[in-house]
């Protein structure tokens, strides 16, 4: 049944972020009501052609409780992400917790690179110049929109 297991044993806040292009942190609390012994295994499928993987480098509390997880070599796909987080426990039956989510909207972009700044005295100002920020998702730079805040005159 889906929702086999004790009420209130399944996780709770789960979110991801993908920052640095390439790697995603995912965290999450334990169920309110599960058991102390009860230990969690997070598995992801990028798209449905591709396999199930389950963490390999758990985030663990003071308890050894897994409460997090950092996967490297992601790359963003079209398809929407499922993640699968069940749990066990000698005591009872754990509920599991799924989602999917659109990994695109979950990264964080890095800055633009090499900003330069080149000013004169005379009316022309400032002509700032900037490259793209580098991402695994996004090939055209005309997808980025930017915003410049000068501070001083």
């Amino acid at each position: 049944p889906v929702f086999a297991g004790m009420k209130g044993s399944a996780i709770e806040n789960f979110s991801c972020v993908i920052y640095n292009i390439f790697l995603m942190n995912c965290t999450w609390q334990a169920g309110r009501h599960a058991p102390a012994d009860t230990q969690y295994f997070l598995y992801w499928q990028n798209s449905r052609d591709e396999e199930e993987m389950e963490c390999e480098l758990y985030i663990k509390d003071e308890n050894f409780r897994n409460t997090g997880c950092v996967f490297q070599n992601v790359s963003i796909g079209t398809e929407k992400a499922y993640f699968l987080v069940n749990g066990s426990s000698k005591d009872s039956l754990i509920q599991f917790y799924d989602e999917y989510i659109d990994l695109y909207k979950i990264e964080i972009l890095t800055a633009p690179l090499n900003v330069t700044a080149h000013c004169t005295r005379d009316s022309a100002g400032c002509i700032i110049t900037w490259h793209p920020p580098l991402t695994s998702h996004v090939k055209k730079a005309k997808c980025f929109q930017y915003e410049i805040s000068i501070q001083n005159k």
